[in-house]
């Protein structure tokens, strides 16, 4: 029997929505990109920004070469790769031809931030998702080309996730604190997921919202904390994410419930307490990417979360969650906020077409 491979499948690019946000499961890695537009860089140049980076991206997406690929044989593993585009405040004032979303803007200052501009804003977002590393760096290449008239880079930031085939499809992520991350989550093509996930209006129906928080977390620290500490702070198992009144990973906490002298066995100051709301349209679709950098100084990791959201409505969904972490989230004792950015996605289109012609046509 022959070996299995996966690198010549593909996700289709075209559609009412862009690919690289229900696509399931999540590939292994992720670069997230984001550019400052030039100052000459107009309407016109938008659109053909645009145009230029849809057609090569709907190429290397379905593994054929770029027009301008001066390494054609790097696009032939496409590996489920998706590009998937987003555009900053500034973007959408120079299109000049609609409001932007009350939302478009940066988040509210949280207590918890330190955030960098290394890390922070952008104009143009470019996401870029395969099973395969070198199939991420070879397409990044390519649609920084693109851009080079355009568009500067403003911050590069490469995530992961386990390998495919290393678990079964599926499996809940976990991040660099050996933490179960994501098990509160819409499944994408249900009605669930379409009512918190796409906006169904104006220029932006098809679309969403991302937000793009880089999350330090300080492994150093962590390590002094015992495993019972730790689960505490999480209000989750770390053996398999069930929350600490449950068995499984997807049994329902139960908040109510008291040890036998009295405490709650879920701490109010755990980090599922406070994620957690009555109202049920504060809720957000998470697609998260582990990062691991160079150490620096004496430490011995430098590592953390690519903290990728999705929400039709970044004030109504994502900000009053990010508030309660903010007053009273024991993990922020281990992490903090260094990169923030919020970034309106237009639908997908339709082949002949490009992405953001709702707003630039």
């Amino acid at each position: 029997m022959g070996e299995a491979l996966h690198g010549t499948e593909t996700v289709d690019f075209h559609g009412t929505y862009q690919a690289g946000i229900a696509t399931a499961p999540p590939q292994a890695y992720a670069t997230l990109v984001a550019l400052d537009l030039h100052t000459q860089t107009d309407r016109d140049g938008l659109r053909r920004m645009m145009q230029l980076l849809t057609d090569d991206a709907a190429r290397l997406t379905q593994g054929v070469a770029a027009l301008a690929d001066s390494e054609p044989e790097l696009a032939l593993v496409p590996s489920r790769l998706t590009v998937t585009f987003g555009f900053g405040p500034e973007l959408v004032r120079r299109a000049a031809t609609v409001d932007a979303p009350s939302w478009l803007r940066p988040l509210p200052a949280f207590g918890i931030d330190r955030l960098q501009d290394a890390w922070s804003d952008g104009d143009l977002l470019i996401q870029v998702a395969a099973d395969d590393r070198m199939t991420v760096a070879h397409t990044v290449r390519m649609l920084l080309k693109d851009t080079r008239s355009f568009a500067r880079l403003r911050w590069t930031q490469p995530g992961f996730r386990r390998a495919r085939g290393s678990q079964a499809s599926g499996t809940t992520m976990r991040n660099l604190f050996g933490q179960v991350d994501g098990t509160v989550n819409p499944a994408p093509g249900t009605a669930d997921f379409d009512e918190l996930v796409w906006i169904r209006d104006g220029w932006l129906a098809g679309g969403t919202g991302v937000v793009v928080r880089r999350i330090a977390m300080n492994l150093d620290k962590w390590d002094e904390l015992d495993r019972s500490g730790r689960e505490q702070s999480v209000g989750r198992y770390l053996s398999n994410g069930a929350p600490l009144t449950g068995a499984q990973e997807h049994d329902e906490p139960d908040f109510e419930a008291t040890t036998a002298i009295g405490f709650p066995v879920i701490p109010e100051f755990s980090h599922v307490r406070r994620a957690r709301s009555e109202d049920t349209r504060q809720r957000i679709f998470r697609r998260a990417y582990n990062y691991d950098d160079a150490p620096v100084g004496e430490q011995i990791s430098s590592s953390g979360l690519l903290f990728v959201s999705y929400q039709a409505d970044v004030d109504a969904q994502f900000v009053p969650l990010q508030q309660r972490l903010d007053e009273l989230d024991l993990l922020n004792e281990w992490t903090t906020p260094i990169g923030s950015a919020v970034f309106a996605i237009p639908p997908g289109c339709a082949e002949g077409g490009f992405i953001g012609e709702t707003l630039l046509t």
